[in-house]
């Protein structure tokens, strides 16, 4: 029922309507997923980081298209042979009901993300949700310096959050010159304060009003 497949950065993963025989979880690298409206126009709306889940059960079409951002590693599984371990075993379909609702909150967070938050918000953020996914997979507490391979070009950043290559590079190097990250190369990226960070997102972290 198992069985792995890779994809190079560039390369569709699916494209949206069509048949999606299998189901996946992303183990390693970042997919993008991405709707094109009738006039040629594309909207990027969302990502799929590592642990993320491709494809639901009981639905045969893939919603979107799904590109591989960089090299992605996913575990897939017959769609079948799933749904029949789904019904037999609950605790399976609790996980992917979990992984579920944290989509949603995905979707709601990049929703705030892309409507109301300044170019430097939207560059803490997607650092911020990068860098907790990358956290917990090494299971590293956010009290000591966090170092991390960025696993996306800010030409991906800067698709991902509606702004230009210029404004992108601008406002990482202002957040580098601040000190709130440091940069080592193209894509190695230190978080020395990850609270720092968090403060930078412009979220209310703490409920209290900025006075």
């Amino acid at each position: 029922m198992k069985y792995y497949r890779e994809f190079e950065a560039g390369q569709t993963i699916v494209w949206s309507g069509d048949e999606l025989n299998f189901v996946a979880s992303v183990v390693d690298g970042i997919a993008s997923l991405s709707q094109t409206m009738e006039d040629g126009r594309r909207q990027m709306v969302g990502l799929l980081l590592p642990s993320d889940f491709l494809g639901r059960p009981g639905r045969a079409a893939a919603p979107y298209d799904v590109t591989a951002s960089t090299k992605v590693t996913l575990c897939c599984f017959r769609r079948g042979p799933f749904e029949e371990l789904m019904n037999t075993t609950p605790h399976v379909a609790q996980r992917l009901l979990e992984m579920t609702l944290d989509e949603l909150d995905a979707a709601r967070e990049w929703l705030l993300l892309l409507g109301r938050k300044t170019a430097r918000e939207k560059i803490a953020s997607l650092l911020a949700i990068i860098a907790r996914r990358k956290a917990a997979i090494a299971q590293h507490n956010h009290e000591t310096d966090f170092t991390f391979d960025l696993p996306m070009t800010r030409e991906a950043m800067a698709d991902y959050l509606g702004l230009t290559l210029e404004t992108v590079s601008r406002q990482v190097s202002a957040l580098k010159r601040d000190g709130v990250i440091k940069l080592q190369g193209k894509r190695e990226v230190t978080i020395p304060d990850f609270s720092r960070l968090l403060d930078e997102t412009g979220d209310d972290n703490d409920g209290g009003l900025l006075v």
